[in-house]
């Protein structure tokens, strides 16, 4: 389908300019653009991070300083 939407000449020119800048051309960088907004195409899924839990005896209280946690976590 073919449409009309007018860009700004400002925006245009750096639209043209990431678009020349990638090998891309400017429907291309628009199309992708487009399907981003309306998630069209599938994004990868982050993995969960997984931070290490460190104990207290005393919960709500926090009392480490680097030395200490070089004890608690191991680290390469």
């Amino acid at each position: 389908m073919r449409t009309t939407v007018d860009i700004p000449d400002p925006l245009y020119r750096d639209l043209k300019s990431k678009a020349a800048g990638e090998g891309r051309s400017v429907k291309e960088l628009i199309l992708r653009g487009v399907e981003s907004e309306l998630q069209l195409t599938p994004r990868r899924r982050r993995r969960p991070v997984s931070l290490p839990l460190v104990r207290s005896k005393q919960p709500g209280t926090v009392a480490l300083d680097n030395a200490k946690i070089f004890e608690i976590i191991p680290f390469p």
